[in-house]
Order: structure tokens, then C-alpha cells, then sequence
């Protein structure tokens, strides 16, 4: 089964490195945007997850819902924390990016059923 990022391009192969993507996603997955309560990967904040699987270093673009978000200092660090955690993880990065700018339309239909939005 193939597998894409939230913009609907197909991953990179992970070659030797089976499995830290996926913990990174659910290390991801355990991140919330205090006034909304669907995690970040769900909420498609998270555009992009590269994996260096030779090194071990990831790469996070994500997004917040605006750029006056209250959590926009303490956000990105915490996901850098948790995906640097993640065993097999040597360095993990996060760019904050505003283009393409979130709209409700990147959530995915769990967190649009979660909301009530569906």
C-alpha cells in the first residue's frame, strides 16, 4: 500500500530505515493545538516528513492555523522534542512555513467527523 503526504505526493522510500516514519507520525499524532482538540497530523498542519535514513535526521515542514496562533513559540519546539525522541531519530528540524496557507480543507475526514464538521 503506498502511502503520501498530506498535499497527496507520494512518500520517499525509507529504505533501510523501515518504521521511523511511522513512529514519527505518531509521535506527530500526539501533538495538539491547545484550543482545538485533534492532534496536528490529523488537523493537516503537518505538510511534509522527510527521513534521512542513512543518518537518521528528519525533516518537519508544517504549518499553524494562523500566524497570530498563541501557541506559534511553543508548538514547534514541542514537536521537535517529541520527534527527536523518537528511537532511531538523530536530529529532527521543523520549518514553520505559511504557504500554502492551513484552511479546514487539509483536515483529514477523522478530524472533520471529530469536530462535527461532517
Amino acid at each position: 500500500m503506498s502511502e503520501f503526504k498530506n498535499d497527496g505526493s507520494p512518500l520517499p522510500d525509507l529504505g533501510s530505515a523501515p518504521g521511523i516514519r511511522e513512529k514519527v507520525i505518531e509521535a506527530l499524532q500526539s501533538c495538539y493545538d491547545p484550543e482545538i482538540p485533534v492532534n496536528i497530523y490529523e488537523l493537516g498542519l503537518v505538510y511534509d516528513v522527510t527521513v534521512d535514513e542513512q543518518k537518521g535526521e528528519v525533516g518537519i515542514r508544517m504549518t499553524l492555523t494562523s500566524p497570530a496562533c498563541p501557541v506559534a513559540g511553543s508548538l514547534p519546539p514541542e514537536v521537535e522534542a517529541k520527534v527527536r525522541a523518537v528511537p532511531g531519530v538523530t536530529k529532527a528540524s521543523v520549518e514553520v512555513v505559511w504557504e500554502p496557507p492551513w484552511t479546514p480543507e487539509k483536515m483529514t475526514e477523522a478530524a472533520k467527523l471529530q469536530l462535527g464538521m461532517l
